[in-house]
């Protein structure tokens, strides 16, 4: 009896041994699995913005209206006495018969005119669901209205590739957040296909009436040298286009475009906050009202914008080469932490970079950079400074363990030019580009990592 007595012991306590070993090694997977998949707080952050574009009509007050999500871009309605005037047309004619259905739903007085802020398509290809069969319709926008955009370029292949990447057109559905101002995927439907070309065209401001509605247009270069805005003293509401959004400003597009001034820019945003403006009704993201917060909101944007210029200004007087002018120009602090000024859209970095190279041009100044090595010539040099291709491979491997993703990526960029393990050194890149797009608090940033990285694989695949 004894005897079975100890054996029933030695067996409880083997099973509470297994027991209490299978709960500290469930907890250790459950606790590592946590680390692996939690979320950066960037990528948080990014996923909380896409409540900006939640599809909806937006009421300012009694005459004016705002569609939000329809598309990648704001359209709204102001209401005069016998007409509307509607600003801006979306992108996808689709999109735009569905918010003009909207309008209707609201006011069924006729269009009288239609407003451009400025000539991308995103604010352009849906006109003629607006305008519909009316005839006599103001189409108005700036002198010199698409002129400087991608359409005209003589690189226009490569900046629609470009175009593809920074808004993550190609994305697989599970990669897609947003787009930074807009969301993550917009409609296709008969993109740009609405186009109406404008018939009333102004060069520095136009003071107008229509529909019994006075309005104040000006000038406002800026994220385009056709942009406006467009002041309603009796409704209070200015419709500030695409040079005012709820991110940092794009000071320069990573699809490729041409010089955006960003003095002019920050002086524009300026004017903007000494009208008494009720309602602040943006290009993208969801319009804001109240006098106050209008004002605070455009002025920390003008201060921000100002701010990035001027630092840049001094640190080339004082003879810094870009890096270190990219490497010294912040926000303050103050600035940095203001909601609308989050780089959702825009970068502090791109815009340094812009702004230095136009004033100056691709020399820095600096002699060493005169006649630089090329690519390959530079990548021979620092291999064989490492001490081999092996070594650098090395090194990639362990910038990706330590979470060193950039060097790591700079590194793969060596043994690619000399052709090392193509398609091996070209699988870490790609997982470099996918560490770096899942800590990435701007959307056009993240889509770029991604969409390479998909591009990357399909060439090793042929």
């Amino acid at each position: 009896m004894n005897t079975f007595n100890h054996l029933i012991k030695q067996i409880n306590f083997r099973i509470i041994v297994v027991l209490i070993v299978t709960i500290l090694v469930t907890a250790c997977n459950n606790k590592l699995k946590n680390k692996v998949e939690q979320e950066h707080p960037n990528i948080t952050q990014l996923k909380k913005n896409s409540a900006e574009f939640t599809p909806e009509i937006i009421k300012m007050n009694a005459n004016v209206y705002v569609a939000v999500g329809y598309d990648g871009s704001n359209a709204a309605m102001l209401i005069g006495k016998d007409g509307v005037i509607i600003i801006d047309a979306l992108r996808a004619l689709g999109a735009a018969e569905k918010v003009a259905s909207e309008f209707k739903k609201i006011s069924n007085k006729p269009v009288k005119a239609l407003i451009y802020t400025h000539g991308h398509l995103d604010h352009t290809g849906g006109t003629s669901a607006f305008v519909g069969t009316e005839k006599n319709v103001k189409i108005i926008a700036r002198e010199g209205f698409k002129k400087e955009l991608q359409e005209h370029s003589p690189v226009q292949n490569i900046l629609e590739k470009r175009n593809g990447r920074q808004f993550g057109r190609n994305l697989p559905k599970e990669d897609i957040i947003n787009r930074g101002v807009a969301a993550g995927s917009t409609s296709k439907d008969r993109v740009n296909k609405g186009y109406i070309k404008p018939n009333t065209f102004f060069k520095d401001s136009l003071f107008v009436n229509i529909a019994g509605v006075s309005l104040e247009i000006y000038k406002a270069n800026g994220e385009t040298n056709d942009a406006l805005f467009v002041w309603c003293p009796k409704e209070k509401v200015l419709f500030s286009g695409d040079n005012y959004y709820k991110a940092f400003p794009n000071l320069y597009a990573i699809r490729g475009s041409k010089y955006r001034d960003v003095k002019s820019w920050g002086e524009v945003i300026k004017k903007m906050s000494t009208f008494p403006v009720e309602y602040l009704v943006p290009g993208h993201t969801r319009p804001i009202s109240g006098r106050a917060l209008v004002n605070n909101n455009l002025k920390n944007y003008s201060a921000a914008i100002l701010s990035v210029y001027n630092q840049t200004i001094d640190c080339m007087n004082k003879g810094y080469s870009l890096q270190q002018t990219v490497d010294n120009v912040k926000l303050s602090k103050e600035l940095a932490s203001q909601s609308n000024l989050q780089e959702f859209y825009g970068s502090v970095q791109w815009g340094v970079r812009s702004i230095y190279l136009h004033y100056v041009g691709w020399f820095d100044g600096n002699p060493t950079n005169l006649y630089p090595l090329s690519s390959k010539e530079e990548a021979d040099n620092m291999i064989e400074l490492a001490g081999g291709e092996k070594k650098i491979f090395k090194n990639i491997l362990k910038a990706e363990k330590e979470g060193n993703y950039q060097f790591g990526l700079q590194l793969t960029d060596y043994l690619l030019n000399v052709n090392y393990k193509k398609d091996e050194v070209s699988k870490m890149k790609i997982k470099l580009l996918r560490k770096l797009a899942s800590q990435q608090i701007n959307a056009p940033a993240r889509n770029y990592y991604l969409s390479y990285a998909y591009e990357l694989e399909e060439n090793i695949k042929q």
